[in-house]
């Protein structure tokens, strides 16, 4: 098996905007609570991060400012993907050259790609490339699936070295084909336990970036074999999962986040505000969960 990148909890990082881009101030303090509260490595520049929304240079320099906010302490894991793989590979060389400890590569979205251009998509990146590559299977938000098949393929490139899956039915599969070639990451917050039992090193996380101690620990008692305790941990966090993807991520968690005062702006179009009745629903269930360490810190 791969070097595993991180073990236990990787924060899906939200995007702070304000009126004139990205608040790299508050982005900065944002890093330093995840590095406080146990946060295992940080993701930039992501889904939740909202980085299609993101021109090349905003894009790299939010890269750059959580790399230097971070200086060494976690891991950080810049989102690069693209539909445009020859995009996505420039974006990929500059943020390896800034120092990102890997990169995570969704797979191309709305082009509907063939196995064979998914394929070639991704040895483009792995050719043009040395960091280490986090593959990112997410067929409800691509309408493409990295197969079985496909990563045999790709198993031949040393510097792809993982894959954040949120194809829960495929996991078997590919550890019946390939065993623990690739190191593996539940991409669903609410399947994080099950996927550790199945060979997970962790969890690339949207909820923790609420409440990222506690998915921390989850993720590390379930590696230590602990599963009554992780699991506990699991069910009870479901009604914060389940209002997390109420409406399209990131919609909830930033403004889960505006509730709880940290700031972190709106969301970008075409992704709009949460409505008004999910918005009533969600702070009854963050009154569920104890929040204190975020609204202390952002106070």
């Amino acid at each position: 098996m791969s070097k595993p990148i991180f073990e236990g909890s990787a924060v899906a990082l939200v995007t702070p905007f304000n009126e004139k881009g990205v608040d790299f101030a508050k982005l900065e303090k944002m890093v330093e609570f995840h590095i406080a509260n146990k946060t295992d490595a940080i993701v930039v520049c992501g889904s939740t991060g909202e980085a299609s929304t993101m021109p090349n240079e905003e894009h790299l320099a939010t890269i750059k400012c959580v790399i230097d906010a971070v200086n060494h302490r976690v891991p950080v894991i810049a989102g690069t993907g693209s539909n445009d793989t020859a995009h996505g590979v420039e974006l990929t060389k500059e943020a390896a050259s800034m120092g990102a400890d890997a990169v995570l590569l969704v797979t191309p979205y709305y082009n509907k790609c063939t196995p064979e251009g998914l394929y070639r998509h991704y040895a483009e990146h792995a050719n043009n490339c040395d960091c280490p590559i986090i593959l990112y299977n997410v067929p409800s938000r691509t309408n493409v699936n990295i197969t079985p098949a496909v990563l045999e393929r790709l198993a031949a490139f040393e510097n792809i070295v993982a894959i954040k899956e949120c194809n829960f039915g495929q996991v078997p599969d590919i550890y019946s084909s390939l065993g623990d070639r690739f190191v593996m990451y539940s991409g669903e917050d609410g399947l994080a336990v099950p996927m550790v039992s199945l060979g997970a090193k962790g969890v690339i996380s949207v909820v923790a970036n609420i409440l990222p101690e506690r998915t921390s620990k989850m993720m590390h008692l379930a590696l230590e074999g602990d599963y009554a305790a992780a699991r506990d941990l699991q069910i009870d966090v479901i009604p914060l999962v389940n209002s997390m993807f109420c409406e399209v991520n990131p919609i909830p968690v930033k403004e889960a986040l505006n509730i709880l005062g940290v700031g972190c702006g709106p969301c970008r179009l075409p992704l709009c505000e949460l409505s008004p009745a999910n918005r009533d629903k969600l702070i009854k269930v963050l009154d569920m969960y104890d929040t204190s360490a975020l609204t202390s810190y952002f106070a």
